[in-house]
């Protein structure tokens, strides 16, 4: 039995798949034979940038982490070399997949520790901007931190609360707390805030701008806070939320969430902005900047 299917993917993820396949769990080969050279620039680029700028922004556990996947500085890695490494420290291993995958796919991947990783690479033109992502926010901003056993531990126990929020129909209150914590989290060191979150870390301005800027809040983890909270997904986030230690964040997932999710479900949606009464505020943002659309 045939077990590929034909890619059917919007703009630059139809065009980067043409003529490839996926299996049924929407897993492929990484097709190493389609980077071209200006792929590999494109790359060394933005990985040069990132290691400039994150020294004394990220956390000491994705710098690490960095350093111990040996990922390649000038080449887009070979998912196979990477996989070594990550078994060996966490059990987990990276799947090429042709870019965003149903929801019950990604979190059954992640819960039987695999982390799907989009294998194309953006185009010059989008350095700072992509809508999609792609194999540099996926593995350069996601994946160090899986070489730390703790979160390593938290992501696959995300993914196995996924699988079940999905069937209670409470995705949505789910997916914001990935989105708070691993795409756009800050962690409190002895030396500071720090950023663990992908979607930062793979990005030079918001970099800076999650850290150093006066406009967002900054505020303290609150698990059932964030489930209500809407998002932005069209330009920097206007609330980060920042965990004590990612102990705190494992700790936070271990509980049955059915009761949490009946608890919060008739409760009004925070907009991305706000500050309640209540809330552990580390900075109150000023909101200077923040772009005149809808929130997610």
């Amino acid at each position: 039995m045939d077990n590929t299917e034909e890619f059917v993917a919007p703009d630059v993820t139809m065009r980067k798949n043409a003529g490839l396949t996926h299996a049924a769990d929407y897993t492929m080969r990484q097709p190493l034979e389609r980077y071209t050279e200006e792929d590999h620039a494109t790359w060394a680029k933005l990985y040069a940038r990132q290691l400039a700028l994150l020294p004394g922004r990220a956390c000491d556990e994705f710098m690490d982490g960095i350093q111990q996947l040996e990922v390649d500085p000038l080449r887009i890695p070979d998912f196979t070399q990477l996989n070594q490494h990550l078994m060996q420290a966490t059990g987990w291993q990276l799947v090429a997949v042709h870019g965003l995958i149903p929801g019950d796919i990604f979190f059954e991947h992640l819960a039987n520790r695999r982390f799907p990783v989009t294998w194309w690479i953006r185009e010059p033109q989008n350095l700072d901007y992509l809508q999609e992502p792609d194999i540099f926010h996926d593995l350069f901003g996601h994946v160090p931190l899986l070489m730390n056993p703790v979160f390593a531990d938290y992501v696959q126990a995300y993914g196995k609360g996924g699988v079940k929020a999905q069937a209670l129909g409470s995705l949505d209150m789910l997916a914001r707390l990935y989105w708070f914590t691993v795409e756009f989290g800050l962690i409190n060191t002895p030396a500071g805030l720090r950023i663990y979150g992908a979607g930062i870390l793979s990005s030079g301005s918001e970099s800076m701008y999650a850290l150093e800027s006066d406009s967002p809040n900054r505020l303290g983890f609150d698990l059932l806070r964030i489930m209500k909270t809407r998002y932005r997904y069209d330009s920097f986030q206007k609330t980060y939320f920042v965990i004590d230690n990612f102990e705190q964040l494992f700790k936070a997932t271990e509980p049955d969430f059915t009761p949490y999710y009946e608890e919060i479900a008739n409760k009004d949606e925070i907009p991305a902005g706000d500050v309640l009464d209540g809330d552990l505020v580390i900075h109150r943002g000023t909101g200077e900047g923040w772009a005149l659309t809808e929130d997610a």
